[in-house]
């Protein structure tokens, strides 16, 4: 089996080690020498038009200067601007400023002197990451007008590597899917109103990216990173068509972000790019990976390389269905699909569910959430300086009984012995492939449905809870032409498995196609 871990360690077991600040920065930097963009990634993708192309070939092209920065940029607004009023995806601009940074960064090109793998690259950055000198709200009030003076880590990263940004992608409020508007089933906020699908605009993006999922899908950039507490990437880039990773929990720093790093829910979140091609994925998470000494958790772990996995020799258990949800026939149909692609790739196929281990996973991960009354909600509020919170997180707010502190550790007991259990469950395996959602894009007006207890954790929640890497990749779509992504999950730190995979799933099913819009 390809697996260098077989365990995600926590917090205090990572840190026993003892490493100095000086012990850990050589090791991040080992890691980035280690990573295939030591020599710039070669672009597979065969899309001719420049707005819809991969950032890598994207970025091909600035190099080979056969495209400049400033033409990108100038295509990318106006794609926005040709878009964006029907999808609202896109909440802040800063055309302006990126404008004169594509300016710049073909002046030095000219000159010479590249700045880095994503010179000249245009993208777009969820709403809940600070961005210096860019309007930064997290979908809440009390950061309606909050211009940060700083950068997000994986921000200041992505334009220390070149990259130029456009603007903003609306979230729910502190990113929470629930924290949008009553009654909706998209992404959304009390600021800036519902972002759509652009395969049908009566539909829902998913959440909580939903706006970078909608206008990635849509052309309106090369890529964008969302982050992912319980399937905030894999479940727009599901609905929306597109591709995106939830790394290994703790590979990337959440500092900047409005939900950053600490307490108990610490190791659930992780920031992850989203593209409209895997090759993305590949070249964007590890610039974005590694400590920044801030994020106490992050761990420097070594990037491996994709294509060094032979897809024909992996393991693979997939499951159509969780038994806890009811999931389209359709959504059943893509992930049987990419099971048999994957066995006609020559890897041993295995139809597999740890069906009592997800259903004990999804009830401990629903208590702990709600356990303290969601008094991590009202801190979050008070933090913002937001006095008005959105409807739906005040119906959240005290409707549940805390927990007693007694509850509370057994819980954290009980969710360490789960992950035990399923990473030993685990260890026949090297990838599981499961849907990503119950149904494809929902219509807007649907309302929101009442889940069974465990059901929140039975597609992507379970992944956060036990900090596995997770790739969603476009196999399969309905009727009407809306898609349908599959979770390609791997064991901790096998992003490269995970990726190898998915790609290969891309060039069966063609991954990421045009809207019509």
């Amino acid at each position: 089996m390809q697996n260098i871990s077989t365990q995600i360690y926590s917090r205090r077991k990572l840190f026993s080690f003892g490493f100095s600040a000086n012990a850990l920065s050589a090791l991040s930097e080992n890691a980035q020498a280690a990573n295939p963009l030591s020599s710039f990634l070669v672009s597979g993708d065969t899309t001719d038009e420049p707005i819809y192309m991969s950032a890598t070939k994207l970025a091909e092209l600035i190099r080979q200067k056969k495209i400049s920065s400033e033409e990108l940029v100038t295509a990318y607004i106006k794609r926005i601007e040709h878009v964006n009023f029907r999808l609202n995806a896109v909440v802040m601009e800063c055309f302006d400023r990126a404008l004169a940074e594509a300016k710049a960064a073909d002046q030095s090109l000219k000159k010479g002197k590249l700045l880095g793998p994503l010179h000249g690259v245009p993208m777009t950055i969820k709403d809940s990451f600070e961005t210096e000198g860019v309007i930064s709200t997290g979908g809440t009030l009390g950061h309606m007008n909050y211009i940060p003076k700083n950068d997000a880590t994986v921000v200041a990263r992505l334009r220390a590597s070149g990259a130029i940004l456009l603007g903003k992608t609306n979230t729910p409020e502190f990113t929470l899917a629930g924290g949008g508007l009553r009654g909706v089933t998209t992404t959304g906020n009390i600021i800036y109103g519902v972002s759509k699908n652009p395969y049908d605009l009566n539909r829902g993006t998913s959440g909580s990216s939903g706006g970078a999922g909608s206008i990635i899908a849509a052309g309106g950039t090369a890529f964008d990173v969302g982050t992912d507490w319980g399937g905030s990437v894999r479940l727009p880039a599901s609905t929306n068509g597109i591709t995106g990773i939830k790394p290994t929990s703790v590979r990337i720093p959440r500092t900047g972000h409005i939900v950053d790093y600490g307490g108990i829910y610490d190791l659930w979140q992780q920031p992850g790019p989203m593209a409209r091609r895997v090759e993305d994925l590949i070249l964007l998470t590890p610039i974005l990976s590694g400590p920044d000494f801030k994020d106490a958790a992050v761990v420097p772990m070594p990037w491996l390389d994709p294509a060094k996995v032979n897809v024909a020799k992996l393991k693979v258990a997939f499951y159509p269905n969780n038994g806890l949800l009811t999931t389209a026939v359709e959504t059943q149909e893509a992930v049987k699909q990419a099971a048999k692609w994957m066995e006609e790739a020559g890897a041993v196929v295995t139809e597999d569910l740890p069906k009592e281990l997800l259903d004990e996973l999804g009830a401990i991960r629903r208590e702990l959430t709600q356990g303290d009354s969601w008094a991590f909600l009202k801190r979050a509020g008070d933090k913002a300086g937001s006095h008005v919170l959105s409807a739906t997180i005040v119906d959240r707010i005290d409707k549940v009984k805390p927990i007693s502190a007694e509850r509370y550790t057994e819980l954290l007991e009980m969710q360490d012995k789960n992950r035990s259990k399923m990473l030993q469950w685990f260890q026949k395996y090297d990838v599981i492939l499961c849907p990503t959602t119950d149904t494809p894009a929902p219509l807007i007006d649907e309302g929101v449905k009442d889940a069974v207890p465990s059901a929140s954790a039975g597609y992507v929640g379970a992944y956060n809870t036990t900090g596995w890497p997770s790739t969603v990749v476009r196999c399969g779509g309905t009727k009407e032409g809306l898609p349908i992504g599959v979770q390609v999950v791997a064991h901790p730190w096998r992003e490269d498995i995970s990726l190898a995979a998915a790609q290969y799933l891309e060039t069966r099913s063609g991954g990421w196609k045009k809207p019509n819009i």
